[in-house]
């Protein structure tokens, strides 16, 4: 499966899809690109005056590149029957602030996958490679409702 095929296969469209491109994808880890567009509608209440990306936002851009994208490639014959990664669990530290039209890249590399679900260990950096926020999220394959 290619990297497109991959995005292709991403549960998400716009305004919620935070991936725009990945440069890197094996069995191991994945690399991402997203650009906070400065017309997100988000940025005109947070915060009043001086927007910032919200932190959920950030894990979620992390989550969708760093465990979503990576879970597409790692369960591609289950996810190519429509099944989905479901979030299990979040752990982020956030270092700085991601401003209207930052890219960031994510890296994720795996620390498991069995039973169904992966963990990966998640980085954030910017344009000036200086990290934004680190951690780990976790996700597990979910059959769809017909498949039940």
């Amino acid at each position: 499966m290619d990297k497109e095929q991959i995005l292709q296969r991403l549960p998400y469209t716009s305004p919620f899809l935070f991936v725009d491109s990945l440069m890197h994808i094996d069995a191991n880890s994945v690399v991402g690109k997203y650009t906070f567009r400065d017309d997100l509608p988000f940025y005109r209440g947070h915060f009043k005056d001086f927007p910032l990306t919200p932190g959920a936002l950030l894990t979620e851009c992390c989550a969708q590149i760093g465990v979503v994208c990576l879970g597409i490639f790692l369960f591609r014959e289950e996810v190519a029957s429509k099944a989905a990664i479901a979030l299990t669990k979040t752990e982020m530290e956030f270092l700085l602030p991601v401003f209207p039209g930052e890219t960031v890249t994510v890296t994720s590399e795996k620390v498991y996958f069995r039973f169904q679900k992966l963990k990966c260990k998640v980085k954030m950096t910017n344009t000036l490679d200086q990290l934004v926020c680190k951690g780990e999220i976790s996700g597990m394959l979910k059959p769809s409702e017909h498949e039940k």
